[in-house]
């Protein structure tokens, strides 16, 4: 006789679905054996940034962040990002295709006998972290352009101190990755622009003076005043140590 035959009730019913369950042309029916009316998504295991997303959301609402993390989340405009991000597009670096075809030419030139062309090199973006920074302590940099989402945030969370210190203009901007596309990477943490043609002065001043005002010289505050807000368990934790401070209160003086 087989098992299930001798089961009875929930346990022959729960011995049939999981044979049918582990048959191929029966496993299509087991989202059809849900629990109706129940959410269980409190049960599901939801991918790695998902959980992260949610942490980071419930530490802002029981902490206050601090005024050197929180000014990353204060970014530029759209109206004045977009004037940036023209400005930026006209310095991109050659890509590396571009270098090799220069490389190439170059090589041909010399290889005919003709005179290598020693022109300047032309104004275009500086990027690396490293590199920004040496070129912040030089004062070397007429513009730098940070990503306010850099993560671990504490590999730039420095730098708006080190501009205003160096007296350079910074900018914070979103999405690291718009910042990549412009010198050909997936992401950059920060760019820096040192010199500019003679047809930009005038928008790069523009942007030095907004930049300044918005950034250089505002004062930095924490994300919000007052208490921060506790979990459910906590408040409810709370709530009754609360009331038996006031039923102690009371008794006392009734006694009196």
């Amino acid at each position: 006789m087989p098992v299930h035959a001798r089961l009875t009730g929930l346990g022959a019913f729960c011995c049939v679905w999981l044979r049918c369950f582990h048959c191929c042309r029966c496993a299509r029916l087991a989202p059809v054996l849900q629990v109706k009316g129940r959410d269980l998504s409190r049960f599901v295991k939801w991918p790695r940034y998902v959980r992260i997303q949610r942490q980071r959301q419930i530490l802002h609402q029981r902490l206050s962040v601090p005024p050197a993390v929180n000014q990353f989340s204060n970014c530029l405009e759209k109206n004045q990002a977009t004037e940036l991000f023209k400005l930026l597009n006209k310095y991109r670096p050659e890509s590396k295709a571009e270098k090799k075809e220069r490389l190439a030419s170059k090589a041909e030139a010399v290889a005919a006998g003709e005179a290598p062309d020693h022109k300047k090199a032309a104004n275009q973006i500086k990027f690396g972290l490293k590199h920004v920074t040496a070129l912040i302590e030089e004062k070397r940099a007429s513009l730098v352009v940070i990503a306010s989402d850099v993560d671990p945030i504490e590999l730039v969370v420095w730098m708006p101190a080190l501009c205003r210190k160096m007296d350079v203009p910074y900018a914070i901007v979103k999405n690291r990755s718009r910042l990549g596309a412009l010198v050909h990477q997936k992401t950059a943490t920060c760019l820096a622009l040192t010199s500019v043609n003679s047809e930009d002065a005038n928008t790069l001043r523009t942007l030095q003076d907004n930049f300044m005002a918005a950034f250089n010289e505002s004062k930095m505050k924490w994300s919000k005043e007052g208490k921060p807000v506790m979990g459910l368990k906590t408040q409810r934790r709370l709530e009754k140590r609360q009331k038996q401070i006031e039923a102690e209160l009371a008794k006392k003086r009734s006694l009196m």
